[in-house]
């Protein structure tokens, strides 16, 4: 007897009352959500790189979540690890377009009448990160109407302060002088950026041993607005590759939407600094 036979009869294998990997998993109900609705081959890589993305994306929000509340309770150390990951995790979605982009426009074609009007533009998770990080559009409130449960979800993140409007409390907690109207204004609004706020980032990054724990925050959330910008020019680039300059499938004017999104900066001070430094 080999000894890998031998490590293998130690192995268990009786799982009548036990939990296995499947069920811990719930891998049935995971691995049966792909339904194709055409017999198109390529239509399961379409379905899989999606639902594989909001996987991530409820990683991303669950990470973030946790890291505005440690900071707004001036608690930043257990925020770095949390913001670390969620720029890790956006590099998976990042790469996820590279293979998205071996759909050829004339494979997608061949399904792309099926979607009716499904578009990625009403990923609720997406909107979610959108607000997360302060890019708050109450415009689009109106796509989740016909679902109230996730309605009232979008609409409650639209009224909560952003990752970085806490990131903005914590630099006032800290003695920054920060003017009242970022921290005291209507969270639903789009945040715009503020000399009262760049004055106090340059000082963090002009005195980098003072405010280490802010200077690490700061670069945390450059990090995630780098990757999230990729994120975006990397879908605008799949897009145009597939479909070239036709209109989404929910409505949207597709590529010129997108190319019109990488023009926001969601932390705009952190990059006006840059300059000034």
């Amino acid at each position: 007897m080999t000894t890998n036979n031998r490590k293998e009869e130690g192995i268990h294998t009786d799982f009548s009352k036990e939990m296995t990997y499947g069920d811990y998993l719930q891998l049935d109900t995971l691995l049966a959500s792909q339904h194709r609705l055409s017999e198109h081959h390529d239509e399961m890589l379409f379905i899989i790189i999606h639902q594989a993305s909001e996987l991530w994306m409820k990683l991303i929000l669950h990470e973030v979540n946790a890291a505005k509340a440690s900071i707004l309770t001036n608690d930043l150390e257990p925020a770095f690890k949390m913001l670390s990951r969620v720029s890790k995790i956006q590099q998976q979605l990042i790469q996820s377009w590279d293979v998205l982009s071996t759909l050829t426009p004339s494979e997608y074609m061949e399904f792309r009448g099926k979607l009716g009007k499904s578009s990625g533009f009403q990923s609720y998770q997406n909107r979610l990160i959108e607000f997360a990080f302060g890019h708050k559009k109450p415009n689009v409130l109106g796509v989740y109407k016909h679902q109230p449960e996730i309605y009232k979800q979008v609409e409650a993140a639209l009224q909560e302060r952003s990752l970085y409007d806490a990131s903005i409390l914590a630099l006032s907690m800290r003695g920054f002088s920060i003017d009242k109207s970022c921290l005291e204004r209507d969270w639903s609004e789009d945040y715009q950026a503020n000399d009262s706020v760049e004055q106090a980032w340059l000082s963090v990054y002009r005195n980098v041993e003072k405010y280490w724990d802010l200077y690490e925050l700061a670069e945390k959330l450059v990090d995630i607005e780098s990757r999230q910008q990729q994120w975006r020019y990397n879908h605008m680039i799949t897009v145009e590759r597939i479909i070239g300059y036709k209109r989404g499938t929910g409505g949207s004017s597709g590529v010129d939407y997108l190319k019109q999104v990488i023009n926001h900066r969601f932390f705009p001070e952190l990059w006006s600094i840059r300059t000034k430094l």
